[in-house]
């Protein structure tokens, strides 16, 4: 029998617990912009990647799998591990309600092969509070592997609603049922817009980063896109020059489940994990001072 701080109270979803003790700011805010893609925070960082390059590097030296560490792996580390230790960036709001989310997630989409053609595949990973940057990999790649060779549970879902008659009936009941937390489960079991935050690395196809919006759908609050690698000058406090490796990050957040202080400190702490991933090694739950 569970506890009974785990039991679902009047107003919880079955993905998140309403928050009860909201200020009245936070409170408000929903009910006066209801939409997600209405209140957007976009904002840009620029991670060195000296440290975190020679950190890779050293850790496939050593590595005893067939499986290499790598860049992206190391930013959803860094992504699960900064809403583990700030957890209002894995609030959602749904229905004019602020929720905390039950798990923290992350999602992407894998593309089957690398041509006009090729079908996409939803993955998803569930963060635990005792994972580290070697179970993030190896729950990345088994995704990868998965998504290159088998149809996600949504896509196979949403391959049988296509066959169905009157599709803006189904529609309409699907967004009625998604804003009261209702959508079967397995519609939205990799549903990437049901996650805390998604992924695009454009930077593996060759392109930089950009803007991306939030969706009304779903309760994802937070939106990465990830661009390319590259070398630029850098001069430091007396004014010396050297080139330094880079890279880009675009993060959208949803504005109203938090304030400007909370989500500053946040980036920052994703942006240190990500120039200092040694302390990926660490347990997501684990502080980092």
């Amino acid at each position: 029998m569970k506890g009974r701080t785990a039991m679902r109270r009047w107003g919880d979803r079955r993905d998140g617990k309403l928050i009860r003790d909201i200020d009245a700011m936070h409170y408000i805010m929903p009910l006066m912009y209801p939409n997600r893609c209405d209140n957007e925070a976009y904002m840009t960082i620029k991670v060195n990647l000296e440290n975190t390059e020679k950190f890779i590097k050293e850790l496939n030296a050593d590595n005893d799998s067939d499986v290499n560490y790598t860049i992206f792996q190391v930013i959803i580390a860094a992504i699960l591990k900064t809403v583990t230790l700030r957890p209002q960036m894995n609030r959602f709001i749904a229905n004019n309600n602020v929720y905390q989310r039950n798990e923290v997630t992350a999602a992407f989409t894998v593309k089957k092969t690398f041509s006009d053609e090729g079908e996409e595949s939803l993955a998803r990973i569930v963060g635990e509070s005792t994972d580290t940057l070697v179970n993030i990999r190896d729950k990345v790649n088994e995704q990868i592997l998965f998504c290159k060779n088998h149809d996600d549970e949504s896509t196979e879902s949403m391959n049988f609603i296509q066959k169905l008659p009157f599709k803006h009936l189904i529609g309409a009941l699907a967004r009625w049922a998604d804003k009261h937390g209702f959508m079967p489960q397995s519609v939205i079991a990799t549903d990437p817009y049901q996650c805390t935050v998604v992924l695009s690395n454009l930077g593996s196809i060759g392109m930089n980063i950009g803007y991306h919006h939030l969706m009304n759908w779903g309760t994802n609050s937070i939106f990465i896109v990830v661009g390319q690698k590259s070398t630029r000058p850098f001069f430091d406090k007396h004014g010396n020059f050297s080139m330094r490796r880079y890279l880009e990050i675009s993060m959208t957040i949803d504005e109203r489940i938090s304030d400007g202080f909370y989500y500053g400190r946040s980036i920052k702490l994703f942006k240190r994990l990500l120039e200092n991933p040694e302390l990926l090694m660490r347990p997501l739950n684990e502080d980092v001072g």
